[in-house]
């Protein structure tokens, strides 16, 4: 499986801005914008040149008006050395920040943890009961979480199989979903709790938002895994990490 890493998760996250602009958009920019971009800010272009951060689908997109005010550009600016000055301002301005807001949804609400909340690292992980891919990642984070240096959060979705669902709505239901979700990654699937006549409305709600979060961060495959740099930016693992990548989110042992 291909593995996918950076803070590239975040360009389909910015469909949730809502923008109002200061003053009117100059006529041949509004014309560009009406195509469907999202206008988020107002900011400077070289050359005295005034410009516009905004949004189409998911990608940053930059508009800049000519001296003249009669004309509008939209598309990437480079320098004169070849350096790409849009890629480093959707990053700055939007990849990041969005990053971390979507990073502060992943870790609250219905959450299966698993290690020491005083650790120093938090990973969270989106999971299928039955993708095998997850269940080498829970066995290979083990050394780190027993030795308080990570803390897992698992966000069960159901995704693989049509049963999925009903298995990952069992472990949630446990009186212990840690324990329950613990015991099912070592047992390689084959200890779970009996699933209940009628699943409560708590759990279905809780896969629920388990689901729109992995959609949200563009997600299409498990284990999707999530944290946070050194720089305090999200970072993306689609996919069973290497060696580099699991000593890049978890740290030395």
């Amino acid at each position: 499986m291909k593995i996918r890493t950076g803070i590239a998760v975040c360009l389909v996250l910015f469909s949730a801005m809502q923008v109002q602009a200061d003053e009117p958009l100059p006529p041949a920019v509004a014309h560009i914008a009406s195509q469907g971009i999202t206008i988020i800010k107002k900011i400077k272009g070289p050359g005295g040149m005034q410009g516009w951060l905004g949004q189409y689908q998911g990608m940053g997109v930059t508009i800049y008006l000519t001296p003249d005010g009669k004309h509008a550009i939209s598309g990437y600016l480079y320098d004169e050395k070849g350096n790409n000055l849009s890629e480093a301002l959707f990053k700055q301005e939007l990849y990041i920040p969005q990053g971390r807001a979507l990073w502060k949804k992943m870790i609250q609400g219905p959450v299966i943890k698993s290690g020491r909340d005083d650790a120093p690292r938090k990973l969270v992980v989106f999971a299928d009961p039955f993708c095998p891919y997850c269940m080498h990642f829970h066995a290979a984070a083990q050394p780190w979480v027993d030795a308080g240096k990570v803390q897992l959060y698992t966000r069960l979705v159901a995704v693989l199989k049509p049963q999925s669902g009903r298995y990952a709505a069992a472990i949630l239901s446990a009186s212990d979903p840690a324990k329950a979700w613990d015991a099912w990654e070592q047992s390689g699937g084959k200890k779970s709790p009996a699933p209940g006549e009628k699943t409560p409305q708590s759990v279905v709600q809780a896969l629920q938002v388990n689901q729109q979060l992995m959609d949200e961060a563009g997600a299409n495959a498990t284990p999707a895994i999530y944290y946070l740099n050194q720089n305090n930016e999200l970072q993306q693992v689609v996919g069973m990490p290497d060696e580099q990548q699991m000593a890049a989110m978890f740290g030395p042992k």
